[in-house]
């Protein structure tokens, strides 16, 4: 029977034709019973047993965002009517992504029926009047009786389609549905992942003049980058993974990946509300590259003042202070700071007179919105600094605490205060030498100025810092530093990096866990917290302790805060190793070194993430240059020599360990137990553990959370070892 306007189907009064393709046509008919308005989809003869699949499948489903099922006829079905446009392009992101994940929500259900689509596409999902996503056309899905009904998505198996068949739409397809391979689950994450690009992007992932320049495009080709957040491009790139095994496995693990983007924008969205700004580092014009040191502790001390003005959003130091001597347009740093004001400036410093100019600049348009300078003594210093923070205020409507110095309850003399400076210079460049010079100075601002809270900090950090790269015993440094937070606090009892910092002593050298926390709590209790605060807090306590997503939210706080910090970032990508997400951490790993090509650390992770998926010949060459970076630093060591050992070649493995064993007692079982674990020599690997921690090797607690730890599962003695550091027994390890 052929259907036209105002013949009738049963109870069904035929209205419209809404479409037609290759298995038959779609009309919108009405329900003389219930005289509601329906979909009917009549199938052409020689498609009839496809068409008892699809009544089959819809059948099997029950969903919101999946068109219903309401009745069926021997060529046709009764379908949900749905109001609305098929799915547009481009979107806003955060519009892309809430239909984003509808869609998988939908898949989800699917997939846990033991149901996947095979052929996604947008021409297959309505958007309702209403803004709900509806999935249609289950046409080509395969319904798995036996092993996919009542199986839970996390387990279920879905049989493969039968070899060399070729279903679905060319443009949509994943790679093994283009080549006849068989599909599961993770066919329909590639096309989800199709689908995305294609609603952030306004174009088709892959495309050609024929349909087989397409296919070759779909098999061998990446698409052209996204110009979206990076956090939902690592979302697309994941599912569009040409491999079914490196996609994500499950749309549950899409669905997860999505609402954390979602959360992510609506915190960025709500910080975007405030007033923000970026305090770029002061430019030297004293003529002396040595008086920096002075300049960028002007801008520092700005961006502490700053940071206590309720209501006002300020750039991390690091991040800020990336820019120096780049050409960079303020509007790209405005957009990679997410700030819409900058403050620059220049230090002019002779003798006993500087003078100080400042220009506060609106990044939409780059004008000025208010400029100053100032001719004073140096004494007046912090009064400059105070004063520049109460115009910048002013000018953006905020209200100056009204407490202004909060942050600095105490004054130090001026030379002690120039000498902070150049401790702080000399840290931020994270070289051995250079960390010398630091403490230095350091201990020559408290020798000036005994009363100088902050300056026992600087000299605590200088100590975690040795610890950190194992170039001093964690017991003289741990016991430096706790002094030194001691005695900040004698002279300032609320400063929170004080009390932060004994948090990391009671952690990482005492395992007192409780009393970790305990310091933490003291040291978060009030608003601002320092992002170095939440750092510590997120990477020496709940990161080492087992609780990874929560030690990934506070290095995620952090990060907003100071968006170009690699330390941070560095924690984020240790944190996202730990939880299984090696392609997320690749990523933030990648993003550290386009800052600094030579980061060391990120270097050992990297290697580490590459060689636990048996990805050989990338950690490799990464190993070798690790070494070459660092060939003091006991991971570097241990990761090569692994390396090395796998290749066969046992003896230079051996050298290189044993010479190092001579040269750095301290950091040799460190050394032998990653390379152990790299080989799989558990027992061997568990052997020098136990002496790292005789020792108290800090590196060990990072190493046992890692990818290279979770390899202990193996060992009963995991637990003794987990006894001894007083931690947990958590997954991790």
């Amino acid at each position: 029977m052929n259907l036209s306007p105002g013949s009738k189907l049963g109870p069904y009064e035929i209205i419209d034709l809404i479409g037609s393709g290759g298995m038959g046509e779609v009309w919108k008919a009405r329900d003389t019973r219930l005289g509601r308005a329906v979909a009917i989809k009549k199938v052409k003869e020689q498609h009839s047993e496809r068409f008892k699949q699809e009544a089959k499948t819809i059948a099997a489903l029950n969903h919101t965002f999946i068109c219903q099922l309401f009745d069926i006829g021997p060529d046709y079905l009764v379908l949900e009517y749905v109001e609305g446009k098929t799915l547009s392009s481009p979107l806003p992101e955060k519009e892309a992504v809430r239909l984003a994940i509808q869609i998988a929500t939908a898949l989800e259900a699917a997939h846990k029926k033991g149901i996947i689509h095979r052929d996604l596409k947008p021409a297959n999902i309505m958007v309702t009047d209403e803004g709900s996503v509806k999935l249609l056309d289950f046409g080509l899905a395969k319904l798995y009786e036996q092993d996919g009904l009542n199986s839970n998505v996390q387990t279920a198996e879905f049989p493969p389609t039968q070899a060399g068949t070729v279903l679905g739409t060319i443009a949509y397809m994943s790679p093994e549905q283009a080549q006849g391979q068989p599909a599961d689950a993770r066919s329909d994450i590639f096309a989800f992942g199709l689908v995305l690009y294609e609603m952030l992007s306004g174009r088709r992932a892959f495309s050609g003049e024929s349909p087989h320049v397409t296919v070759a495009a779909l098999l061998r080709d990446s698409p052209p980058p996204l110009k979206a957040s990076p956090s939902l491009e690592m979302v697309v790139s994941r599912c569009l993974a040409k491999m079914p095994s490196a996609r994500y496995q499950t749309v549950s693990e899409i669905k997860i990946a999505l609402e954390q983007v979602s959360q992510d924008m609506e915190a960025k969205s709500s910080t975007e509300s405030q007033p923000s700004i970026a305090v770029l580092p002061f430019v030297n014009m004293s003529g002396d590259k040595e008086q920096e040191y002075f300049s960028d502790g002007l801008a520092e001390e700005i961006i502490n003042v700053l940071a206590h003005i309720p209501g006002l959003r300020v750039a991390g130091r690091t991040s800020s202070f990336f820019f120096r001597g780049k050409d960079v347009e303020f509007a790209e740093i405005g957009e990679r700071l997410n700030v819409d004001h900058i403050l620059e400036g220049s230090v002019r410093k002779a003798g006993s007179r500087i003078r100080v100019t400042a220009q506060l600049i609106k990044v939409a348009d780059g004008f000025h919105v208010w400029s100053e300078r100032y001719d004073r003594d140096l004494t007046d210093v912090f009064a400059i600094q105070d004063e520049i923070a109460g115009a910048i205020a002013a000018n953006l409507k905020v209200k100056l605490s009204t407490k202004k110095t909060e942050h600095r309850d105490y004054a130090p003399s001026l030379p002690a205060y120039e000498a902070y400076l150049k401790a702080r210079h000399y840290q931020f460049k994270a070289t051995p030498e250079s960390l010398i010079r630091s403490k230095q100075y350091a201990e020559q601002a408290i020798a000036l100025d005994p009363r100088f809270a902050q300056a026992h900090i600087q000299l605590g950090d200088y100590f975690l810092a040795q610890a950190g790269w194992g170039l001093s015993s964690i017991q003289e440094a741990m016991a430096a530093m706790r002094k030194e937070a001691r005695n900040a606090l004698d002279l300032d009892p609320l400063l929170p990096e004080a009390q932060a910092m004994l948090g990391v002593v009671a952690g990482v050298y005492d395992y007192d866990w409780n009393n970790a926390e305990r310091c933490f709590a003291l040291a978060m209790a009030r608003e601002p917290i320092p992002p170095q605060v939440r750092h510590w807090y997120g990477y020496f306590y709940l990161f080492l302790i087992g609780k990874v997503q929560e030690a990934l939210e506070e290095q995620e706080r952090a990060l907003r805060q100071d968006p170009l910090n690699i330390f941070f970032r560095l924690s984020l990508a240790a944190c996202l190793l730990a939880a299984g997400r090696q392609e997320d951490a690749d990523l933030e790993l990648y993003k550290i070194l386009e800052l600094d090509e030579n980061f060391v650390p990120a270097f050992f992770h990297l290697v580490i993430s590459q060689a636990v998926r048996g990805m050989y010949a990338k950690a490799f060459p990464l190993a070798e240059k690790l070494y070459l970076l660092a060939p003091w630093y006991a991971p570097s060591i241990g990761l090569l020599a692994g390396l090395v050992s796998r290749t066969g070649d046992v003896s230079r493995a051996e050298g290189l360990l044993q010479r190092f064993a001579e040269e750095r007692a301290y950091n040799a079982p460190v050394a032998y137990a990653v390379s152990y674990l790299l080989c799989g020599e558990v027992d061997k690997a568990v052997d020098w553990i136990m002496k790292a921690i005789e020792q108290r090797h800090p590196f060990i607690l990072v190493l046992l959370r890692s990818p290279l730890g979770k390899m202990l599962h193996s060992s009963p003695r995991r637990f003794l070892l987990m006894k001894l550091l007083n931690l947990p027994e958590t997954p991790a390890i």
